[in-house]
């Protein structure tokens, strides 16, 4: 780190530390947004990037000002706590455990730090929403400074470190902004996109900035990934008019993947290798990467294993021993087999359950709020299926774990803090004669302009 990044940082931490619960958000999605993962300090065997020094403060004053997330675990906070514990127990499998058990320190420490700062500072619906808005402004810059990359052919965040050529493909500049690669930039707009459509009816000023940023960021990345990513994400999000198709979408999900596998040739998970969205796509690379590993699975499936190179025909600057894993999923098998392949996709499961759960027990008489928590939803599902493709391995990976604990903490709000005083038996009369009286007047307790929230409006938060 130089000088810039360094006093950068300190005024990064120093906020995070000093501003108020609502704006806590805000320093951590600026040391992802704005500062490069491949910048760190190295203290031995630990790599400190911004993201994990931004992590290690957030934790002090979680600790010091009391603010732990709410005192419920909820089947995602069980299932989080299962994937740590086989991603931590199989490294001892491996041939060097050491080495294997400071890599699996740093994946926990990455992924729990995000997840329980999140859940600590996301208390009710309003903060939720205020992490969608910060997000939405933090990106408007990025978005800039990307589209004046793909111009100017210049990377700007070079004056941290770092190279100032970006990779240019078939003559198209791909930009990549503070992130590690083109496909990540672009990803980390296309996964946040459905949470800015989201903020539409809640805040529009800050839905128009991130829509706009996040297709500015798709587009500058010139990479057939993040647009399929968007499109998944947008997919999801137009179900929400259409919820009652979900049971028959998953009742045929696999009958249909059978058939187009009986269907073609090859298997059916090589249909990838025919999209080509931004020219030079190499999905035919990531579909055989995906049957090189089914054909290997023997050598990985219980708790991973420490040789790819054979897999493929490419080679990685980072290791000799393996070839460019580009699914996050096949990731996860390599470094833990099957068990914790599962177990990560279990999470993910449950990350959507965590949707219905809060859907199930929001008030039906707002909708908009419903719609939030669905876009939250339809975000996961971006994600879910760009991890077929790509795997993360820059601060990207902040804004998966960032989704799943607002799902996490959206569920909890609503089965336990919304609810809580309603359980009460003195408030029964009234809650009983609340919901009767809304209903015979078409819902006009709830339905008013002032039930829109927004970050900046003046209502205090405890």
């Amino acid at each position: 780190m130089n000088s810039i990044v360094i006093i950068f940082l300190l005024v990064d931490a120093v906020a995070l530390l000093l501003v108020s619960r609502r704006w806590a958000p805000l320093p951590l999605l600026v040391g992802t947004c704005y500062i490069p993962a491949y910048l760190n300090i190295d203290l031995g065997p630990f790599h400190f990037t911004a993201v994990r020094i931004l992590i290690a403060v957030g934790l002090v004053r979680m600790i010091l000002r009391q603010e732990f997330p709410v005192r419920q675990i909820n089947s995602l906070d069980r299932a989080m706590i299962a994937w740590v514990a086989w991603l931590l127990f199989s490294g001892f499998f491996h041939k060097d455990p050491s080495s294997a058990f400071i890599y699996r320190i740093g994946l926990v420490y990455d992924a729990c730090g995000i997840y329980v700062l999140i859940r600590s500072f996301c208390r009710n619906l309003e903060d939720i929403n205020g992490v969608c808005q910060l997000t939405a402004i933090l990106l408007a810059p990025l978005a800039m400074e990307m589209i004046n990359e793909k111009i100017m052919v210049k990377n700007l965040f070079s004056i941290l470190g770092g190279g100032d050529i970006p990779l240019i493909r078939e003559g198209k500049v791909r930009a990549n902004g503070p992130f590690a690669h083109p496909i990540l930039a672009g990803t980390a707009g296309a996964v946040c996109l459905p949470m800015m459509i989201g903020l539409w009816h809640l805040h529009r000023k800050a839905a128009l900035i991130g829509i706009a940023s996040c297709i500015i960021i798709i587009f500058s990345s010139a990479s057939s990934g993040p647009i399929l990513s968007a499109m998944a994400g947008i997919f999801a999000l137009s179900l929400w008019h259409y919820r009652y198709l979900i049971p028959f979408l998953q009742r045929w999900a696999i009958p249909g993947y059978v058939a187009l596998d009986l269907y073609m040739k090859d298997p059916a998970y090589f249909i990838i290798a025919r999209i080509d969205l931004a020219g030079g796509s190499t999905s035919w690379y990531r579909c055989r990467l995906i049957q090189s590993a089914i054909e290997h699975l023997s050598e990985w499936w219980l708790t991973g294993t420490d040789y790819t190179r054979h897999w493929m025909w490419v080679v990685v600057n980072w290791s000799p021993n393996h070839t460019d894993i580009t699914s996050h999923y096949i990731q996860m098998g390599v470094v833990g087999g099957l068990p914790l392949l599962l177990l990560f996709m279990y999470v993910l499961f449950m990350g959507f359950n965590g949707v219905t759960k809060a859907l199930q027990n929001e008030d039906n008489n707002l909708p908009n709020s419903q719609f939030m928590i669905w876009a939250l939803g339809a975000s996961l599902f971006a994600h879910t299926a760009t991890f077929v493709s790509v795997s993360y391995f820059d601060q990207s990976f902040v804004f998966i774990y960032l989704t799943l604990a607002a799902i996490s903490s959206a569920s909890t709000i609503f089965i336990k803090n919304q609810n809580l005083k309603w359980d009460n038996p003195q408030f029964s009369s009234i809650k009983n004669l609340a919901i009767s009286s809304n209903r015979s007047n078409n819902g006009l307790l709830t339905n008013h302009p002032q039930d829109k929230i927004s970050l900046f409006s003046r209502q205090k938060i405890r």
